[in-house]
């Protein structure tokens, strides 16, 4: 369990990826784990969810009618595969997707170009703003919590930190008031100034989650990071209430110097 992708499994992802930017003729710019692995508390049974940002060659967009911008590639029940192309990611960022900004700082990397990755980055940290972001990990939460306690009262591991994650990004956005909170679990509590109390349980679930399998049940949950969730959530529902979003209006300039530059990188 200390390597969230073995070796064997990481030669088997990096073939696939090889065999679709050969198939598409794609250049891949970074291709990431974005599931509970790369989150930090995968389950042994946890499957594989490999994302990438490609580039297309420049004859492609200069191609007449509409172009699909997905790539899409399931192999089975153990391992999907899937990327968005550059300008996608960009509008997402511009549209502060929080999505593209997990991609983007995820600790399981397969392919990462560093000049693509430092411009996505800089340009996604200058994009995407906090409160769009914040209302995206408070309709996760509020979505988890809704299918979190069965009728017994025992609490489905797996959704329970689908429910902790956002509400500790929550926590993070606030402390920080920065809009891209790490998407790795461990560097996200780092952040996040818990008590000794609210560390223990936390660790303690983890434990739990990481040995149990995809479908599990707890007893109950801690009763302390019941309060921390609602306290959270009531603290970015009152922030929410009164934020307001900066203007994107130069980033859009910014977005198309840096797709026709990697776009261009892609004909070398």
């Amino acid at each position: 369990m200390d390597d969230p992708v073995c070796p064997e499994m990481r030669a088997i992802i990096n073939d696939k990826l090889a065999e679709i930017a050969e198939s598409e003729d794609i250049r891949i710019l970074l291709a990431i784990e974005s599931g509970s692995r790369a989150w930090g508390f995968h389950s042994p049974d946890s499957d594989y969810d490999v994302r990438f940002i490609y580039s297309r060659p420049l004859d492609w967009h200069l191609k007449l009618g509409k172009k699909r911008d997905v790539v899409e590639h399931p192999i089975d029940e153990v391992l999907d595969i899937s990327g968005w192309e550059l300008s996608k990611a960009l509008t997402l960022a511009m549209s502060s997707n929080a999505v593209v900004g997990e991609w983007l700082q995820s600790p399981i990397q397969y392919i990462a170009e560093p000049v693509a990755l430092r411009k996505l980055l800089a340009f996604s940290a200058r994009a995407m703003t906090r409160k769009s972001v914040s209302w995206h990990y408070l309709s996760l939460l509020r979505q988890q919590q809704k299918r979190l306690v069965n009728d017994d009262g025992t609490v489905r591991l797996k959704r329970y930190f689908y429910t902790l994650r956002p509400m500790l990004a929550l926590r993070w956005m606030r402390l920080h008031d920065k809009p891209m909170p790490p998407m790795n679990m461990g560097t996200l509590v780092q952040g996040c100034a818990l008590s000794e109390p609210e560390l223990a349980a936390l660790t303690h679930m983890t434990v739990l989650k990481k040995q149990a399998t995809e479908q599990a049940f707890a007893a109950e949950a801690p009763e302390v990071l019941n309060q921390l969730i609602t306290a959270e959530v009531a603290l970015a529902e009152a922030w929410l209430s009164t934020a307001t979003a900066p203007s994107k209006a130069t980033l859009w300039l910014e977005a198309t110097d840096i797709h026709k530059a990697l776009t261009l990188q892609s004909e070398a």
